[in-house]
């Protein structure tokens, strides 16, 4: 697989080639879809060992579904991928159930599997996708192409902004289970640990190791890794942090860290009325 330039703008093409688009997909339930695409990105050579693949993408949906809504999935999973990112990209005309939070059957899905190596990577493909297939009139387009050739045109289009990977380290989401899950298990007695543990697992498999190990040793020096950003203050050190990331924090999903303390910072939640 040729290299791409990860900063900068690129487009999904540069990862999508003709050759992992299904047209028409056959299946009619998730996991023969995710196993359509596996065999597409076998097929391209791209993946070495597809059962372990599906295994891994299928205890990330049991996790929490990658529906986003609007009949579209994006699926995923971290593996060696080569150089770079993996993508395999499947229309359905009557639909697959992905367990959606909308109830709607997803008529495209877009599998992404990625490198380990690549930290934080694939959170600013998974942005770009979600920002144009977030319009009405591109997946109408999308979900109405007439053949393979139309639909790849179709999805070349989406354009991908890749900043420095120092910027962004991973996840929000990601993070604050695995520290939830951390806290669980401390209270929770050892016969009854491997749900959680199974979890845990899932998620520790999607980060990569430099960030993992910033996590493990916050947990084990302070009890916890990762601090809400409450009125423009780390409450891991109560100190203020500065007023630029305080914003980009309010709106993002991804995670920064205390200057001061050196915690991982995400957004506090906002309080009910």
């Amino acid at each position: 697989m040729e290299t791409v330039t990860r900063q900068g703008t690129s487009h999904l093409s540069d990862y999508l080639k003709h050759g992992q688009v299904i047209f028409d997909l056959k299946a009619t339930t998730k996991v023969e879809a995710l196993e359509e695409l596996l065999d597409a990105l076998q097929k391209q050579k791209l993946i070495n060992n597809k059962k372990v693949l599906l295994t891994r993408v299928v205890d990330r949906e049991r996790l929490e579904t990658t529906a986003i809504g609007h009949q579209v999935a994006l699926p995923h999973a971290r593996a060696d991928a080569g150089e770079n990112i993996a993508v395999a990209a499947g229309r359905s005309e009557k639909g697959i159930d992905f367990d959606a939070l909308d109830k709607k059957k997803v008529r495209l899905v877009i599998l992404v599997v990625w490198n380990p190596s690549l930290p934080g990577l694939f959170n600013h493909l998974f942005a770009g996708l979600a920002a144009y297939l977030g319009k009405d009139d591109f997946r109408h387009r999308a979900f109405e192409a007439k053949d393979k050739d139309d639909l790849y045109r179709v999805l070349s289009e989406i354009e991908l902004r890749i900043p420095p990977e120092d910027k962004i380290v991973s996840r929000a989401g990601l993070l604050l289970k695995l520290q939830e899950i951390g806290m669980k298990l401390k209270k929770t007695p050892k016969a009854k640990q491997a749900p959680l543990l199974r979890q845990a697992k899932v998620i520790r498999g999607e980060l990569d190791e430099a960030l993992l190990a910033r996590f493990d040793r916050l947990m084990e020096r302070y009890g916890f890794a990762v601090a809400d950003v409450e009125d423009g203050a780390c409450q891991g050190c109560n100190i203020n942090v500065a007023t630029g990331m305080g914003a980009a924090i309010a709106g993002s999903n991804d995670i920064y860290i205390c200057e001061n303390c050196g915690k991982f910072l995400v957004a506090a939640k906002k309080k009910k009325k």
